[in-house]
Order: C-alpha cells, then structure tokens, then sequence
C-alpha cells in the first residue's frame, strides 16, 4: 500500500460565478480515503463575470478549507491557467477539476485506488468505459472525441479510451516536470504525448460518471478548439517537440 498525505486539486476558473460555490461545496465535502488532505488551487483566468468574488467570499466563509486564489490578469485560457495551478501545488499526487459541475469529486476516489495500491503514477478517468452515469448529449462531439482518442493512441502507443477526460491525476514530481506550452484546450493532447514519453511511468484509467453541460449551460469548448486538439497531437505526439 502507497501511502501520500495531500492531493492538490487544482481547479481552472472562467465566468464560473454562478457555480464556483457548487464545486467547492462538493470538494469541501469530499472524504478522501487513508486521511489523505486536499490542497485547492483556484485559478481566475480574467473572468469579466464576479467569479473572483464569489470565491473570496466562499474562503471567508470556510477559512478552514484553507482555498488558494491564483489570478490571471488578462484571459491566457484555460491550458495556461492549469500551468499557473499545476505550479503552485505541493501535493504528493495533482488531480485537475474543472469549475463546472461536469465531473463528480466523490469519484477521485476511484482514481487514487490504483495509485495507493502501488500500480500507477498517472491515472485517467475514461468517460468512455464502466457502467457510470453518462449524460446523452452532442453525437458529434463523442465521435470527435473518440477520434482523436485513437489519432493519439496512435502517436503515443498507448490504448486510452478517452484522452480528452478532465479528470487525469498525477504524480506531482512528474507533472512538474513537464513542460508544458499549450494555451487552450490543447492542454489534454499535449499532457498526454508528454507524460506518455516519461520513462517508466505507470499509467491507469478507470471509469468515471459524466454530468455534462449543453452550451446554453455554459460548455466552452467548440469545433475550433477540435482542430487545435488533433494539431496538437500531431506537434507533441508524432513530432515529439
């Protein structure tokens, strides 16, 4: 049995206002197993909506909690906004949250199993396998999503099912020790194609629940940000720079 003491959880945030305060109620909530603390980065990317405030206030509310504020002061997205988080944490073990209520907190538990039985460094949560709740939404986006799962698989000879997860944890000396460039949502092909270069990493996936978001409820990523994705699995993953 692998023991660490702290997770840091960083969570990347733009005009999150109205649901900041959820995500942090489940996180402040979350039991995680064998004692391990949680260490919450936040990072503002610039909101233009009160996403600062409410978190400041939400800290007042829980000083025990114990939340860090990291700012942006011009919008760099959210690749660079993860940067700024993954940077700053001090945890044995980093796990990404997204800002949004897409991704169920209580199922990092399932993602540190592997880690705390000694078989992984990196874990993903696959949307994609398991008999979790997934929400049935955008036929075009599982398709995308699926290919480029595959288009990566194929540089990085590994056999993932859903590359494109929020969800990924990680071994913090090994995330720090990436270098890491992408601005936007190319952040998950290129983590993949570099951490998948690590010699000797061990890396997992397990199967997580999806909650996921229409774009009148606020979902960001678009077919634009498809296009970076497959550019960035040909930069980082075929070209290896």
């Amino acid at each position: 049995m692998v023991k660490f003491d702290t997770l840091s959880i960083v969570v990347p945030v733009y005009n999150e206002a109205r649901t900041v305060h959820q995500i942090l109620d489940l996180l402040r909530e979350l039991q995680l197993p064998n004692g391990i603390g949680k260490e919450i980065i936040l990072v503002d990317d610039c909101s233009t909506d009160d996403s600062a405030a409410a978190i400041n206030a939400y800290a007042a509310r829980h000083p025990s909690l114990g939340l860090r504020l990291l700012t942006h002061p011009v919008n760099r997205g959210k690749g660079a906004a993860l940067r700024t988080g993954l940077r700053a944490a001090t945890g044995d073990y980093v796990i990404v949250q997204d800002a949004d209520l897409e991704y169920d907190p209580e199922e990092y538990n399932l993602l540190i199993k592997p880690v705390l039985k000694g078989f992984a460094d990196v874990v993903f949560g696959s949307r994609f396998m398991g008999g979790n709740p997934h929400r049935i939404l955008f036929f075009w986006h599982s398709i995308g999503n699926y290919w480029l799962t595959v288009f990566s698989n194929m540089t990085t000879d590994l056999n993932l099912t859903d590359m494109e997860t929020c969800y990924k944890l990680f071994r913090r000396d090994i995330i720090q020790g990436l270098d890491l460039k992408e601005n936007r949502f190319g952040f998950e092909p290129e983590v993949t194609a570099k951490v998948a270069r690590v010699p000797g990493v061990r890396i997992y996936e397990v199967g997580i629940s999806y909650y996921g978001r229409t774009y009148a409820e606020g979902k960001k990523i678009g077919w634009r940000d498809g296009f970076r994705a497959l550019y960035c699995i040909v930069k980082y993953g075929l070209l290896k720079l």
